[in-house]
């Protein structure tokens, strides 16, 4: 029954229990008027708060709960009229309780109405605020005590900012307005009436001095700006000849809340005097000290730099922050004990963090009671006369114990009362130790002066010379990695239509052998663009965590080939040698290119030397470098007993196409490759030569703490093509029309595209696209990156191969690929091309599969009874290896769903972490980003002889390995009865 559904008698039940619940409320006074005004109602809140019984105040007018003054004003009628009018009446003030006591009460009044909208009565709410309104009222009072306080604070602080012994003012805003200026300032400034006026209206005699352009840059960029002997033509205000000054000045930033300037503070000192004293001295030294000053200057304004405090709370006054944020140091003393009251920034920073406020100099700082300090303090206080020091020494100790001394320019300026009485001492200065170090160190050098100036510039040549280099190298590095670009796509175009012509040949042996010397020049140049972008340092390299000397041992053969018999070979491998994270196939072409550079310089026979170990590069060796961080390195050293190199062939060794040897013997591009490829693994590349001894180059590898991941190794497989539909995205015709006849003639359905916009306009028309296969580097606004985006919007499902000769930046970072991203560099063969297309094509329709064909529960069970039998009462178990997450987690279900126990790893590394005795079968991915799966296999097979083996590839079913490995290969994509197939035929194989 719904609550339209309820009986009068039901309703009147309901009504009843409201109606007595809101009567106990105690709380609020909740009561109904009526449309009079007059009290209808009466609850317990009510009776407590106002006073009144039910039967005394029932039916009296409910405006005798006002003041009389209310009354008087006719505040209940008008309550009562906005109710009608609003709806609602809502408001505070005082209220009598039935003894006369008033109280202060927030009121609520609302009209009521019958159906027909016709106003009956009124409802009102009253609730007794008389307690919060006194807490409102006290904070109130707290308040205003706080801000009296705070007041007092700010003119004790305004005396001390205007007795201050240097001049000190305060510009605030763009316009460089004065808002403050301390006694100092207003006599340097001739007592003219300059505040609340911008400076440029305040002082027009100082336009053309550059202290308003020096303003407007310490206000815009936030850095501040210290001034040393600055001239300053100062004019009287009665007029009269301009008089010149010199002064010492900061131009301090001061920064609001929200770290933006807002205006900048200014505090300095008249150094004319001493100015013109310095003249005198130096006279004669003019033109010599001229070169050096200027190089003192740039080291006084570096190391000046001063950290500004602790920003102060919040709530401090403008003027503190003032004070605490002055660039020179600041304390003041009171009283002839000289006690601390308030120390900046600066002067905490001179002395070290000690405990100072309330303790006296001598408690504070003891060691400086033998240095005359607190005798010169004395004297200003007793005499009212201030002092000035200048460029004298103070030790001060240290946290460990020792004494360091500092070089101080001060001034002790006596603080007085309204009755001129001395109350204390204003202390500020300036820490000069550098500059009075960087004195006399000029007056100790001046005799060599000049020879130090021609150091100085031989030592500018060096790094010019050094500079220009770089930019040549990488000027040339450009221009080579623009032109490998363009020759891999001319030798793409060669090698497609040598392999698409191969098959046309085929039974004429004079064209099938002129195809296959075609092709091997392709290779050659393959190999050269290789070395192009090798040098540019824009090749895209795999690096793994490999050990150097597994790489060099695995060499020996290939050296030895090289070399000949003629040439002894020595290898010298220190012991515990670290890891490093390279690229090892990379690695082996560049200790082949310098073993055959090595071979070329020893025509008569000689040692070479392979030499591997462990190098500390300190701060030292690096500082002499530039481009390598000190750390833990892994050396790689090639020696030789040759020719040797000239100090002129060794500056430009790794130039690329310079070379010594005779025309056509070499590309001269061997040492440039091996130098870009160690910069671009984040190594440093050394020579080491002298004319009739040999060369010996040193490569340092960043040192790897990672273990080592093995290298994969490569498995032949059948060439498979498909039907699925390809978009290629070329804008070279000549490219695009053989990667679309190689694509066609694997049996593919091809669509084509010149640039990322038409292919993007391709993707939009609803065709089905299985696989987007697309050149890096290509015309027109949008980048081949994000049109792989776009692409996996609009089609979740489609496979991406980027392909190019040449990377850049695009899909490269840091040298290697980005994550996720697949490449085929340029050129590729066909056997390369399908391989690739076929295996991206089977993971993503095995991720499909994953998703659309859930197992139904009812099957579980048939499947586990059929096709897992337990060992001894337990459960086989397969180890799942596969790197693609999606199919990693639905292989793993489906194995469990067939009844067996299903482990996981995400690479071959991750596996062999696994005991071998731990399962019963392994279920593999051959290509794995590490160590692949065929030879995984036969690792784990080591340890554990009865392992069974299922390959899960998207490479087709023909692979070569060795008959002591039986497996069972599994396409993908594949259905649960074809896993439980492959699974079952695994555990059947005889053992090797």
């Amino acid at each position: 029954m719904t609550a339209s559904q309820e009986t009068p008698s039901q309703q009147t039940r309901t009504d009843a229990q409201f109606i007595s619940m809101i009567s106990a409320v105690r709380d609020y006074a909740i009561y109904l008027l009526s449309p009079q005004g007059h009290v209808v109602t009466w609850n317990a809140g009510a009776q407590r708060i106002k006073g009144y019984e039910t039967d005394e105040i029932v039916g009296q007018h409910f405006s005798r709960f006002y003041t009389e003054e209310d009354r008087v004003a006719g505040v209940p009628e008008r309550a009562l009229q906005t109710a009608l009018a609003e709806g609602k009446f809502e408001s505070e003030g005082w209220r009598l309780r039935r003894d006369g006591e008033r109280f202060w009460a927030h009121v609520v009044i609302d009209a009521l109405c019958d159906n027909a909208g016709n106003p009956i009565g009124f409802a009102k709410i009253t609730r007794d605020i008389t307690e919060q309104r006194r807490a409102r009222e006290s904070q109130v009072r707290e308040n205003e005590a706080v801000l009296a306080a705070r007041t007092a604070e700010y003119r004790h602080l305004l005396r001390l900012f205007e007795q201050a012994p240097g001049f000190v003012c305060f510009f605030r805003g763009p316009e460089h307005v004065y808002e403050l200026q301390n006694e100092a300032h207003h006599r340097l400034a001739e007592y003219k009436d300059i505040l609340n006026k911008p400076v440029r209206q305040a002082l027009p005699e100082l336009e053309g001095q550059g202290f308003f352009e020096l303003l407007d840059q310490v206000f815009n960029t936030g850095v501040p700006y210290v001034g040393r002997a600055l001239p300053l033509m100062v004019k009287p205000p009665q007029g009269g000849e301009a008089e010149q000054r010199y002064i010492d000045f900061v131009y301090q930033p001061i920064f609001d809340d929200a770290n933006q300037v807002v205006g900048v503070f200014s505090q300095g000192s008249d150094v004319t005097e001493q100015v013109r004293a310095q003249r005198e001295i130096e006279h004669k030294q003019v033109e010599l000290e001229a070169q050096v000053l200027a190089r003192t200057q740039a080291l006084e304004h570096t190391t000046r730099a001063l950290e500004l405090a602790r920003a102060l709370q919040v709530d401090k006054s403008h003027l503190l922050q003032l004070f605490e944020q002055a660039p020179g140091f600041i304390c003041v003393l009171r009283g002839p004990e000289h006690v601390f009251e308030l120390a900046n920034s600066a002067y905490r920073n001179l002395i070290g963090e000690r405990d100072l406020i309330g303790k006296t100099v001598e408690q504070a700082l003891p060691e400086v009671v033998a240095q005359g300090f607190i005798a010169l303090l004395d004297q200003v206080y007793a005499s009212g006369q201030p002092f000035v020091g200048s460029e004298m020494a103070l030790g001060i100790r240290q946290p460990g114990g020792e004494t360091a001394t500092r070089y101080l320019d001060f001034v002790y300026q006596p603080i007085t009362d309204a009755t001129g009485k001395v109350t204390g001492i204003f202390v500020q200065g300036s820490d000069v130790t550098v500059r009075k170090l960087a004195q006399d160190e000029l007056r100790h050098y001046q005799s060599n002066l000049e020879a130090l100036v021609q150091e100085r510039t031989r030592a500018l040549e060096v790094t010019q010379s050094a500079l220009q280099r770089s930019q040549k190298l990488e000027a040339v590095g450009k221009l080579t990695g623009g032109v490998a670009h363009d020759f891999n796509n001319i030798l793409q175009i060669i090698g497609g239509n040598l392999q698409l012509l191969h098959s046309h040949v085929t039974g004429n042996h004079l064209a099938v052998k002129r195809v296959d010397t075609a092709f091997d020049a392709v290779g050659r140049g393959a190999k050269l663009a290789s070395q192009l972008l090798a040098f540019a340092r824009r090749q895209p390299l795999q690096p793994v965590v490999t050990s150097l000397a597994r790489v060099v041992n695995s060499m020996d053969d290939m050296l030895q080939r090289a070399l000949g018999e003629t040439i002894q070979v020595e290898t010298v491998f220190a012991g515990g040698l670290w890891n490093t994270l390279v690229d090892p196939n990379q690695l082996e072409n560049v200790v082949l290119n310098l073993v055959i550079n090595a071979r070329d310089a020893m025509p008569e026979g000689g040692k070479l030397t392979i030499e591997l170990g462990n190098a500390m590069l300190d701060d030292e060796y690096v500082s002499g470098e530039g481009d390598i961080e000190p750390g833990q390195y892994v050396m790689l050293a090639v020696s030789d007993t040759g020719f040797g190199m000239s100090r002129e062939v060794l500056e430009r060794a790794c130039d690329p196409f310079f070379t010594t040897k005779p025309e056509g013997a070499g590309s001269g591009l061997g040492l440039s490759m091996a130098y870009g490829f160690v910069k671009q693994s984040g190594g440093h590349f050394k020579i080491y030569s002298e004319v009739g001894h040999g060369t010996t180059i040193r490569m340092y590898f960043p040192r790897s703490h990672e273990p080592i991941a093995e290298t994969p190794a490569a498995a032949s497989q059948a060439v498979v093509g498909g039907s699925e539909t390809v978009l290629v995205v070329e804008d070279d015709a000549a490219v695009q029309a053989t990667v679309v006849a190689l694509l066609a003639d694997l049996g593919y359905q091809v669509l084509k595209a010149n640039d990322a916009d038409s292919a993007l306009g391709i993707l939009k028309s609803g065709l089905a696209i299985d696989l987007l296969f697309t050149d890096v580097v290509m015309p027109g606004r949008l980048s081949s990156p994000e049109l792989s985006r776009q692409a996996k919007l609009l089609h979740p499902n489609i496979a991406v191969l980027f392909t190019s000769g040449y990377t850049q930046n695009a899909i490269v970072h840091g040298g290697r690929l980005d994550p996720g991203v697949e490449l085929i560099s340029k050129p590729y063969r066909r056997e390369q091309l399908a391989r690739k297309i076929r295996h991206l094509l089977a993971n993503r329709e095995q991720e499909m599969l994953a998703r659309q064909t859930p197992v139904q529960p009812s099957n579980v069970a048939a499947h586990v009874e059929c096709s897992a039998p337990n060992i001894q009462g337990m459960r086989r178990r397969v180890l799942v290896v596969e790197d693609n997450a999606n199919l990693r987690e639905m292989a793993c279900e489906l194995i469990r769903v067939l009844g067996y126990d299903a482990l996981s790893a995400a690479s071959a590394e991750e596996a062999l972490a696994v005991p071998a005795h731990d399962f019963d079968m392994l279920f593999s991915d051959i290509s794995l980003p590490g160590m692949d799966g065929v030879a995984l296999a036969r690792r784990a097979r080591l340890d554990n002889p009865d392992l069974k083996v299922v390959f899960a590839t998207g490479y087709g079913a023909a692979m070569d390995t060795s008959p002591a490995l039986p497996y069972i290969i599994l396409p993908k994509p594949y259905t649960l009865r074809r896993l439980e197939e492959a699974i079952g035929q695994a555990f059947q194989l005889p053992l090797a």
